[in-house]
């Protein structure tokens, strides 16, 4: 049921903010490798959860437990560590005594759209994709115990992850959420990892239902600069993979990283053939300068026949103690049914400055190409959201800044302004993608709060 709820927005808000009691800058020790799952890949592919990002002024990465072997994931912080530590939900003595972690977060926000479309949407901008409307994203809860070995040894570990919420629409698998939710449902829930992990040496291996890591974006809000997400990672990159992925410790600097996987956003495998995911990480001695490249192949059409690729590389460097700056390229393509052949690429770039412990600023701009008008549609016609059809040939470009402001511990509020706008042709249904279907651009302004636990 979709409702203007501002009030409820704000006094959630202003709850969650009494409730934080520490006034230090730091989120709590949420492992790694969170991510929702992808849809399949004639669909919107949204968020991704690759290498774990700090959302700038924070004194700890977002997801300090990192799986062995991607020590390269974050730069160091911009900041000295917190005397105080964030507060934490009470841990199950049971669980506790296995060495299980139980954590999570709360996230809300809502989305002003300049044109107020009539149909209630933002056109192909996700997960924040209602307008002029509250939507809760993730109420996220985790259950992990993280393999650990230092390099030598032997350990056992995994994870379970659940979210209900808005979200939901754009991480439902084949055989997984499309069987425990309802389809055109706006509030869901969704399973984003449920896997078994060994960590033998240097050598670590998962199986089961996991986060696929290419690119800098991620489905967890709070390792996430912006409430917005980009256009690479919503229609170019692999969310969640099921299969078997073992990551590797060449050295200090090197990781590699390889797997099988039953394809995008299937759960059940809809073909019988398997993809490949893998890829290389590596960071300089000081943790300064990091570069991750990432590659997928193989068929996700039921028939096993239109053969699908797309890699992702980042670049990140800490310019100064206060000062990131991220760079990222996609490109991919894909067989279609009718024969021929779609090519989609792109390049994102961020900039992120920490202004003091509890304010930072950070902006994003894009540019990504839809060359054959395959990859940008909406998810209308399976899940309640967007139902632009696709055939957008054309450029899409945006521009986000914003910033995060930590009143709390516990609690980040991330308010943004973001412009978008399209140079192509119309889709197949004669639309442009924004402003039902009539415009060409649109101006957003945002903001969500992220209370985590």
């Amino acid at each position: 049921m979709r409702y203007n709820s501002l009030a409820s927005f704000a006094i959630v808000l202003g709850l969650l903010v009494s409730s934080a009691k520490a006034e230090t800058s730091a989120f709590p020790n949420i492992p790694t490798d969170d991510a929702q799952g992808a849809p399949g890949a004639s669909r919107i592919i949204p968020i991704t959860a690759a290498e774990p990002q700090p959302a700038a002024s924070e004194s700890s990465t977002a997801y300090p437990a990192k799986a062995q072997g991607d020590e390269a994931a974050s730069p160091p912080p911009a900041t000295d560590p917190p005397a105080d530590k964030p507060w934490t939900m009470p841990q199950l003595k049971t669980l506790d005594s296995l060495g299980i972690l139980t954590t999570g977060w709360l996230e809300q926000g809502v989305t002003f759209n300049a044109l107020s479309p009539h149909d209630g949407w933002n056109g192909p901008v996700a997960t924040n994709d209602l307008s002029n409307n509250y939507e809760l994203n993730q109420f996220w809860l985790t259950f992990v115990r993280p393999v650990k070995t230092d390099g030598c040894g032997f350990d056992v570990g995994g994870r379970v992850d659940a979210c209900y919420g808005t979200d939901w629409r754009y991480g439902d698998s084949l055989g997984l959420e499309s069987k425990i939710d309802a389809a055109n449902g706006l509030y869901g829930l969704v399973i984003p990892q449920f896997y078994a992990e060994v960590g033998i040496d240097d050598l670590t291996v998962k199986i089961g239902h996991y986060a696929a890591s290419m690119g800098y974006e991620q489905v967890p809000a709070p390792a996430n600069f912006f409430y917005s997400h980009s256009y690479a990672l919503c229609y170019s990159e692999i969310i969640l993979a099921t299969g078997i992925q073992a990551d590797y410790k060449l050295s200090e600097n090197w990781t590699i990283n390889g797997g099988i996987n039953t394809g995008w956003g299937m759960f059940e495998d809809n073909n019988d053939k398997m993809s490949f995911l893998g890829g290389a990480k590596w960071h300089n001695s000081s943790d300064t300068t990091s570069v991750s490249f990432q590659i997928i192949a193989g068929p996700s059409d039921p028939a096993g026949e239109n053969h699908l690729y797309d890699y992702a590389l980042v670049f990140k460097q800490q310019l100064s103690k206060k000062l990131l700056y991220v760079a990222q390229h996609n490109l991919g393509g894909a067989e279609t049914a009718a024969g021929g052949y779609g090519i989609w690429y792109g390049l994102d770039q961020y900039l992120i400055y920490t202004i003091n412990p509890k304010l930072s600023a950070g902006a994003r701009v894009e540019w990504f190409r839809d060359e054959e008008g395959t990859r940008v549609a909406g998810i209308g016609n399976v899940n309640d959201g967007w139902m632009g059809a696709p055939g957008f040939a054309g450029t899409f470009s945006e521009v986000t800044a914003g910033l995060n402001w930590r009143p709390c511990a516990n609690l980040v509020v991330r308010p943004e302004l973001r412009w978008d706008w399209y140079g192509g042709t119309t889709n197949t249904a004669g639309q442009l993608p924004f402003g039902d279907g009539l415009h060409a651009s649109q101006f957003l302004f945002a903001t969500d709060a992220v209370f985590t636990y």
